[in-house]
C-alpha cells in the first residue's frame, strides 16, 4: 500500500485508488481530502497557469476548484476516470472564470528538467523546447487545450470530449492539424538556425 498510514482509531489504510480514497472521504472521513488535493494540486495549478498567467489568480483558481471538487464529490459516479472528472471541472473554472476572454498558455512553455548530459545536448534540447513552445503560442486556443490534454496531461480523445465538450472527431482533428503546424514550425525553426 502506498500510504500505509492509519487515519483513525479503527485502523483504515488508503492505498493508491481514487476510488478507494472517495469511497471513504463520502463515508466520512473528510481528512482524507487532503491526499486527492497532494496527487492534483500540481497538475490543476499548471492548467490555472495556462489560464491565467500569474501565480495570485493561479492560486485562487487551484483553490476554488478543489472546493467545488469537494463539494459535489459525491456526484462522481465513476463512469470515467476521477482525474478527467477533476480536469472538467478545472477547465469549466477556467473558462467560466474568463468568460468571453479566453487566454491559454500551453504545459509546453514550462521547463524541462534538465539531465546531466552535455552541453551541445542540453543547448539543442533548449533550441528544440523554445521551438515548440513558440509553435504552440501560434495554435489557436482550441488546438492549444487538446495538444496540451492529449500530450502533456496524457488524456485519450475520449476523455479530453468529456472536459471540453469537443466530440472526439473533433479533438482527432485539432490534434492531428496541430501536429501538423507544429512539425511545420519545427522545420522552420530549424532551417532558420542552421543558416
Amino acid at each position: 500500500m502506498k500510504y500505509g498510514a492509519v487515519f483513525d482509531e479503527g485502523a483504515v489504510y488508503v492505498n493508491d485508488d481514487d476510488s478507494l480514497i472517495i469511497e471513504q472521504i463520502l463515508s466520512g472521513q473528510k481528512e482524507l481530502f487532503r491526499l486527492i488535493v497532494k496527487r492534483y494540486e500540481k497538475t490543476v495549478y499548471g492548467m490555472g497557469l495556462g489560464f491565467f498567467h500569474n501565480e495570485d489568480d493561479t492560486s485562487d483558481f487551484t483553490q476554488d476548484v478543489f472546493l467545488k471538487v469537494f463539494k459535489s464529490l459525491h456526484r462522481f459516479e465513476g463512469r470515467s476516470r476521477f482525474s478527467t472528472w477533476l480536469y472538467k471541472i478545472a477547465y469549466n473554472t477556467a473558462l467560466n472564470s474568463l468568460q468571453s476572454k479566453k487566454e491559454y498558455r500551453s504545459l509546453a512553455e514550462d521547463e524541462i528538467i534538465p539531465d546531466r548530459d552535455t552541453p551541445e545536448r542540453n543547448m539543442l534540447r533548449k533550441v528544440i523546447r523554445e521551438a515548440v513552445h513558440e509553435g504552440v503560442n501560434d495554435l489557436p486556443d482550441r488546438f492549444r487545450i487538446c495538444v496540451d490534454l492529449f500530450f502533456f496531461y496524457d488524456r485519450s480523445y475520449q476523455e479530453i470530449e468529456v472536459i471540453t465538450g469537443y466530440p472526439v472527431n473533433t479533438i482527432k482533428s485539432h490534434v492531428f492539424r496541430a501536429k501538423k503546424m507544429l512539425r511545420k514550425k519545427l522545420e522552420d525553426y530549424m532551417e532558420g538556425g542552421m543558416e
